[in-house]
């Protein structure tokens, strides 16, 4: 039978195809591929114990300082210890004993606020039976006892106007000693001599503190805080911001090179005003000045504010606490609190909730918190009934021992030594 051309071709054609498909193994609907996987990013620790000193303000501190320097670093990683102000001296309802802190969750506190308002204090007169010159021993004894612990010790410095040192308030000042009080202290200023002696006075107190083996105490010092306030004679509307950075910078050159102290931190300490970065770094001295990045901060807590309050406080410990990151310094809430009196009621949930949230939130890095203290020497009457932090029969006791007891907070009985460079 004759097959046409077109039907040999077509025949052939199929046999092909046939052939292609019998050799060759199915095309799967969709192509399998396999699955990326992407490494976790791991947060490289630039700090070792080895070069810790080159983040550090002075590097010739002493061993002790450079282990607090380091060790408080770390602690910020996983915690935030809690402190207070005067914690060894002023009490509720003016009843002495061991710290309120412990009275209320049985652990002391990490931090010891102090001041070298009373120790430079011009009626202090360095003699036996001057009541301000036993002030300054109780804080050395306070400073020496907190250390043997294993306390933390930390100054700020009410320091009085140069011309009659009567009162850190700027409203206590004339409006002329207002616009020349901070000048005058600056080098070549007409009161700069009298603020180096007052330095002196700190040198010489801060070179006297010693432990049991003899060795220095360190202590971290915020001179002029709350600076970007106007309360304080310091603040900014009385100082420009090349002024403060001048003055802290001189604080610091002349106590670490001038008088050869090595046993202090220094740490920047403005209150809250600022609301980004750039603000809060407008009177920043520089990072060779500066050990802790602190800020202080009681009005975004303050009653009425609620979670609102907290997560505004939050964000403006983030500013800090990422800039700390990035330049490897502490970070810390340096005060807080919120004051109750016989007219003025706890907040419900102030510490378990609002602080707490305003101290862990988005990833922060807090080494430190500090309230302020109870029960202070000038309260007369009832007024010796405020507080800070709650003792047990107060109304709020539960809410701060719930907030000391959280994951990320640090009493005493939880922390490592700090004056010791693990190995």
């Amino acid at each position: 039978m004759k097959i046409s051309n077109f039907k040999i071709a077509t025949i052939s054609l199929l046999i092909l195809l046939s052939s292609c498909s019998s050799d060759s193994p199915s095309k799967p609907d969709s192509v399998v591929v396999p699955p990326v996987v992407v490494p976790p990013i791991v947060e490289t620790d630039v700090l070792t114990t080895t070069n810790v000193r080159t983040y550090m303000v002075d590097a010739n501190a002493t061993n002790e300082t450079v282990a607090l320097f380091y060790n408080l670093k770390k602690l910020g990683k996983t915690k935030f210890a809690i402190g207070q102000q005067d914690a060894l001296n002023y009490f509720y309802n003016n009843v002495s004993g061991t710290t309120d802190i412990k009275k209320s969750t049985g652990f002391d506190p990490v931090i010891l606020g102090s001041d070298f308002e009373r120790i430079t204090a011009k009626e202090n007169d360095g003699t036996e039976g001057n009541w301000w010159y036993g002030e300054q021993k109780k804080i050395i004894t306070d400073t020496k006892e907190a250390y043997s612990k294993g306390m933390i010790n930390i100054f700020c410095w009410h320091v009085r106007e140069p011309f009659n040192e009567k009162s850190f308030y700027a409203n206590d000042l004339s409006a002329t000693e207002k616009a020349t009080a901070f000048k005058s202290i600056l080098p070549g200023g007409s009161n700069h001599d009298w603020y180096k002696a007052k330095l002196d006075k700190i040198a010489a107190v801060v070179s006297s503190l010693k432990g049991a083996n003899g060795e220095l105490i360190p202590i971290i010092f915020r001179p002029f805080h709350e600076f970007d306030g106007n309360w304080f004679w310091w603040g900014a509307s009385y100082c420009s911001p090349d002024d403060y950075k001048t003055a802290f910078k001189f604080t610091v050159d002349y106590l670490k090179n001038t008088k050869g102290i090595h046993n202090i931190l220094y740490s920047f300490s403005p209150d809250n005003s600022y609301t980004n970065e750039s603000s809060y770094l407008s009177r920043y001295p520089g990072d060779t000045y500066v050990d802790v990045l602190g800020m202080d901060n009681y009005g975004d807590l303050a009653s009425g504010k609620g979670q609102t309050g907290s997560n505004l406080a939050n964000s403006k410990l983030k500013y800090l606490s990422d800039y700390a990151k990035t330049k490897v310094k502490i970070a810390a809430m340096t005060e807080t609190g919120w004051q109750v009196t016989s007219t003025t009621s706890p907040i419900s949930g102030w510490f378990s909730n609002l602080l707490y949230n305003t101290l862990t939130a988005n990833d922060i890095q807090i080494s430190f918190v500090m309230f302020w203290n109870n029960g202070n020497y000038k309260d007369t009457g009832s007024a010796k009934s405020n507080y800070y932090v709650p003792v047990p029969g107060t109304s709020n006791i539960d809410d701060f021992k719930e907030f000391a007891l959280k994951p990320k907070a640090a009493l005493l009985n939880t922390i490592p030594n700090m004056y010791v460079l693990p190995q």
